[in-house]
């Protein structure tokens, strides 16, 4: 058969190349917000099967999950220097373009003869990939036309129709919308961790198949190659071939230059750049799916992120038990509120038991209770052009000073979901300080930087836009997160 490529092949081949160079270092910085990987939801410190950091928690310190982040060298990671917003925008802006090429390469070589290249027809091939791995273990060039044997086109194929679909899974396994919609099909695939790990060693398998790709083009004869990869066939002189090839992986190189650079310099133009067609996406899939968990289980260790406020007001408020605390519900609504702890344990309560996921990649299970969300709506009667709530805190940030208070926003329909509430309780406890007391959000459906805590306000706005720098929440606007939705 003939090995001369079809242009759509050879186009796709290249932005396989491109898209995956920007996938596996994005997903290298997204490793680094939290290098340890589990098979367990748990994350129980020393229970993890591998981890990249040396970082652990002392027993005499309050020891923060973001204290186990690993920056990473911009030559490495995309785009570098602890920047895990930014990661998963170029990681999710990637995936989206390789997907989409796949697509198109799919269907290119089934609408055409080309699928024989790929395709095993017969389970002769077993024998044959035998007989060439043997041959290159002996250091042998195995037989096959123009260098493609059988056992190059069995290891494709189980790329392609195999490693791939794994990959896709895994990755939106690690949704909370999806795990928190369907808990039972979630854990019966192995939870979110497993997912993760699984995800973490089919990047390792991806790299080690490009590393063995290349180097059995060259072992083959790189201008040949490069000559059927790049041009399609032998029309075109080998010293051409080996040019648009150069220029081509020139290209690739200084788009992940232009990339990593234009991500440290600009970030936030490079945030709303990358979210353009890709946040609809993923609010078009995520947002809708409300929690349905009930898991039943907790875990021993609930991993702190962010430490509690240290202001005059919240210190104060802390040593008196809460009892001068009050939660403000106002902004456009008919009949605002002023709500003590007493208050909100009088009125409705809900209960649920659910996997908490933090971006950076670790979880942990844990039940509360508190008030719905949508029963202080109905108190406080929103007005029609009411849109968003925005969680004011307590939290100054004292870590960051000059970057403004903490706060989150979400929209109407997600603060109406179930599932949804403002809890004072974790595991049957009064909330533990570390964790947000007097009183959290929960959002079961989404991640946990979401889910503000030390709430003392939330205000009906019809647009956020005008509040911090209009990203809709202090993470967003600091950290470079999601706009207004987080179920991926």
């Amino acid at each position: 058969m003939s090995l001369d490529l079809s242009i759509a092949v050879r186009v796709t081949h290249f932005f396989n190349f491109l898209l995956l160079s920007l996938l596996v270092r994005s997903g290298i910085e997204i490793l680094g917000a939290h290098p340890k990987l589990y098979w367990r939801d748990h994350c129980t410190p020393g229970s993890e099967w591998f981890r990249f950091a040396r970082k652990r928690p002392p027993d005499d310190l309050l020891w923060t999950a973001e204290d186990e982040i690993r920056p990473l060298s911009p030559w490495l990671a995309l785009p570098g220097r602890d920047n895990l917003g930014l990661g998963r925008h170029w990681h999710f802006w990637s995936v989206t373009g390789w997907v989409l090429c796949g697509v198109v390469y799919v269907a290119t070589i089934f609408l055409t003869s080309e699928w024989r290249r790929l395709v095993p027809t017969s389970w002769s091939i077993v024998p044959a990939a035998w007989d060439a791995l043997v041959a290159y273990a002996s250091l042998r060039m195995p037989a096959g036309e123009d260098g493609y044997n059988a056992l190059q086109q069995l290891a494709y194929f189980l790329l392609v129709f195999g490693l791939t679909p794994i990959q896709i899974a895994s990755g939106l396994a690690m949704s909370p919308a999806l795990a928190g919609h369907f808990p039972r099909l979630s854990q019966r695939l192995g939870g979110h961790q497993a997912a993760r790990s699984l995800h973490f060693l089919g990047f390792l398998a991806f790299v080690l198949f490009f590393v063995v790709h290349v180097s059995l083009v060259i072992a083959h004869g790189f201008s040949a190659g490069m000559q059927r990869i790049v041009p399609g066939g032998e029309g075109v002189s080998r010293f051409l071939a080996l040019l648009l090839g150069a220029c081509g992986i020139a290209f690739v190189i200084a788009l992940n230059v232009v990339a990593t650079s234009s991500s440290l310099l600009r970030p936030t133009a490079v945030k709303r750049l990358l979210e353009l067609g890709i946040d609809p996406c993923k609010r078009l899939m995520f947002h809708h799916w409300p929690s349905k968990q009930d898991h039943r289980a907790v875990s021993r260790y609930a991993r702190v992120n962010g430490r509690a406020p240290r202001n005059e007001t919240y210190t104060r408020s802390a040593a008196s038990g809460f009892q001068d605390w009050r939660l403000r519900v106002d902004g456009l609504v008919e009949l605002p509120l002023c709500l003590s702890l007493a208050q909100l344990h009088a009125m409705p309560r809900s209960a649920q038991s659910t996997l908490h996921v933090c971006i950076q990649g670790w979880t942990y299970f844990a039940s509360w209770a508190g008030v719905p969300l949508a029963h202080l709506l109905e108190q406080a009667r929103p007005k029609p052009d009411a849109r968003y709530l925005v969680f004011r805190t307590l939290d100054e940030k004292w870590e960051r000073p000059g970057h403004g208070d903490y706060y989150e926003v979400i929209d109407l329909a997600t603060a109406r979901a179930p599932q949804v509430i403002l809890a004072y309780e974790m595991n049957g406890a009064p909330l533990p300080i570390e964790h947000g007391a007097p009183l959290r959000l929960r959002v079961e459906h989404q991640l946990g930087y979401k889910m503000a805590k030390w709430v003392d306000r939330i205000e009906l706005v019809a647009d956020f836009r005008g509040i911090g720098q209009g990203q809709g929440g202090w993470r967003d606007d600091v950290l470079h997160y999601f706009p207004s939705d987080a179920g991926i």
